[in-house]
């Protein structure tokens, strides 16, 4: 197919440099925010009378009957084109002739690609927000289930004091909170047109700028610095690293699956349909989704890495380097949108276990804490209820034994203070229940959040 350039070589370029140069492989998944760009600039160029209204017309009627062939499979995105929008321009003169070379007239493919990744990963924000959406939707249902279902909470993977498993899931709906509001705050960044900035410098036609970007909906206008706005891949960073994030918070969520749904805790029991098993161990059944989910952060984080590294040392304007960019954040964005999907599928048919999961929480002494507080509140100083309790816990350990377990006389032993009333004191209900701090896993506190987020989803 012909290039966009050419006139002052004198040699065609070498067929393995050529490809080497090609970015069609991978750009052509932006051939919709391509044309769509285009539309507008032909749109901006025939009501500047640049070229003609007819022309202008023309060009717009015949790239929106590519964009539909190309999605209806009638027009196939040719691998010999350069990139997509050489491909675009090559179908759009030849089907209308001499009026489809005017569509780029002060307008650069460094300006162009700029907007077309704009534009993909708006939309693509608009997808990861959504699917967030819809993971919190599976999490907050879990909590509505769950607010009576008593567990361990740990520190150093030891378990520590008692919670619910409803505070446990609002604790992951929180990090999703703020990975939707990184998204939000990466929008209203790149909200700035940077078609008509040409190459670098702008350009000598009276492009309307402000027309352009208000037909592809930037609210913000156009870019202020053509230099910028040719060279600016910081919103892809910023996404990429948004996106790192989420990662990460998906992994650690994984990484309590994979252990709870070990036969050692056996806390959960994934669904079958998200399990896979062992070619020679029949009696597996793998935690895989979620190992997975895991295991492709790593790649994500490689992306943006990857783009930082691309744009570290780029002198302005634009360099070829930054064709880089597409490739790791196609691959990261992608990535990202299998794990949300397949965690939230796997999380909306896991099973948990709460007896097993109550148990637990009794057998790992979490209510340690709470028998000290029973001391204090009777005159004990905390740093001899502490002791005492310490003492106890100590005597349990050896005998394989709860604290619920122990005798009132063996109470007594430790400490006279204790009458009776010690075994309400530190039942699992009491302990979660008596915790009415904001942000606590008491059940009054916890249908306060549970509440809220009721309405921050309706929102």
């Amino acid at each position: 197919m012909a290039n966009l350039w050419g006139g002052r070589f004198k040699e065609a370029t070498d067929a393995s440099a050529y490809r080497f140069n090609q970015s069609i492989f991978f750009d052509k998944r932006l051939y919709a925010e391509d044309i769509e760009g285009s539309v507008a600039h032909a749109t901006m160029l025939g009501k500047c009378g640049i070229i003609p209204s007819s022309e202008s017309e023309e060009i717009v009627s015949e790239l929106k009957k590519i964009k539909a062939d190309i999605e209806s499979g009638v027009l196939m995105i040719s691998e010999d084109a350069e990139d997509i929008h050489s491909f675009i321009e090559a179908v759009l003169t030849e089907r209308i002739g001499d009026a489809g070379k005017r569509l780029h007239t002060g307008r650069s493919r460094n300006d162009q690609v700029a907007l077309d990744m704009k534009l993909y990963t708006g939309k693509n924000i608009k997808e990861k927000d959504e699917l967030l959406k819809e993971l919190q939707s599976v999490l907050l249902s879990i909590m509505e289930n769950n607010t009576d279902t008593f567990m361990p909470g740990f520190t150093h993977l030891q378990k520590a004091q008692p919670v619910t498993l409803a505070h446990h899931m609002g604790a992951y709906f929180e990090m999703f909170i703020r990975d939707r509001q990184r998204l939000s705050d990466i929008l209203k960044r790149m909200d700035q047109c940077p078609l008509g900035a040409g190459a670098l410098a702008g350009t000598t036609y009276g492009l309307d700028r402000s027309l352009t970007a208000s037909l592809l909906g930037f609210e913000g206008g156009p870019t202020r610095n053509s230099m910028d706005s040719v060279s600016d891949r910081d919103y892809l960073i910023d996404y990429l690293e948004a996106l790192s994030l989420i990662m990460m918070h998906l992994s650690r969520f994984s990484e309590e699956i994979i252990i709870w749904n070990s036969n050692e805790y056996s806390f959960v029991e994934i669904d079958d349909r998200y399990s896979t098993g062992s070619s020679i161990m029949p009696q597996k059944k793998n935690p895989d989704i979620a190992e997975l989910v895991r295991g492709k952060t790593g790649r994500v984080y490689g992306a943006l890495m990857s783009l930082l590294t691309t744009m570290k040392g780029i002198p302005l304007a634009y360099d070829k380097d930054m064709q880089e960019d597409k490739e790791v954040s196609f691959d990261a964005m992608d990535n990202t949108a299998d794990c949300i999907r397949e965690f939230t599928g796997m999380m909306k048919t896991i099973t948990f276990n709460k007896d097993v999961m109550e148990k637990s929480a009794k057998n790992g002494f979490t209510n340690a804490t709470d028998a000290a507080d029973y001391l204090v509140k009777k005159g004990v100083p905390f740093r001899d209820a502490h002791s005492v309790v310490g003492r106890l816990v100590l005597k349990c350990a050896m005998e394989n034994k709860a604290l619920d377990d122990l005798k009132l006389e063996e109470f007594k032993e430790e400490s006279d203070v204790f009458e009776e009333d010690i075994y309400e004191a530190i039942s699992m209900k009491t302990c979660v229940e008596s915790r009415l701090t904001a942000g606590a896993p008491g059940r009054e506190k916890m249908m306060e959040a549970i509440g809220y987020y009721r309405e921050y989803l309706k929102n």
